[in-house]
């Protein structure tokens, strides 16, 4: 995820300080991905240092506030224009990791392994299918309810795509038990 893209493209919106940034993109994204504050600050100042946003005045209250400039609307443009690649190496996956790891490891259930993952999956499935029901996410009527609802829809995606890749790992096993390949339990 490109906080700095994120926090931009709110720039772009209208002047802000730092806790208001922060406050948008949570109230956007669910609370989905909580940013520190000093994560947002920290940002703002890469963004200036690098031409993207200048600080400057206050918003009445004391805060200095951030505005883009051109260069950084030119980054959003971009950002909002350019697909997310997927031809880079993926961002390590701490579940493929383990089960890669376990299946090599002789003292490790794998299996167990497999079904506690897909139980603790199931259930943020079923929170998510919740969250989707209820509230500001069902009945969407402001473009941050429907952010939220989006956000919502991707992550009961990935829960379902990982239910289903554990479902093939458990196949996967099935058949190397069968013709005698073993696996550990």
């Amino acid at each position: 995820m490109s906080v700095k893209q994120a926090l931009l493209a709110l720039l772009e919106q209208g002047p802000k300080y730092g806790y208001q940034l922060r406050t948008e993109f949570e109230e956007r994204t669910g609370s989905t991905w909580p940013l520190n504050i000093g994560q947002v600050y920290t940002t703002l100042s890469r963004l200036e240092r690098d031409g993207l946003v200048v600080a400057g005045g206050d918003d009445g209250e004391g805060h200095v506030v951030y505005r883009t400039t051109e260069a950084g609307r030119a980054e959003v443009d971009a950002w909002f224009g350019s697909p997310v690649p997927r031809d880079q190496p993926p961002p390590r996956d701490e579940l493929a990791i383990k089960l890669a790891i376990a299946i090599s490891s002789p003292d490790v259930d794998v299996e167990y392994v497999i079904q506690q993952q897909r139980t603790a999956t199931m259930r943020a499935l079923q929170e998510h299918t919740r969250l989707k029901r209820s509230g500001r996410a069902a009945r969407p009527e402001a473009p941050e309810d429907l952010a939220w609802s989006l956000v919502l829809d991707a992550l009961v995606f990935e829960a379902e795509a990982e239910i289903r890749w554990l479902d093939h790992c458990e196949a996967r096993l099935a058949r190397l038990a069968t013709t005698g390949g073993g696996t550990h339990s």
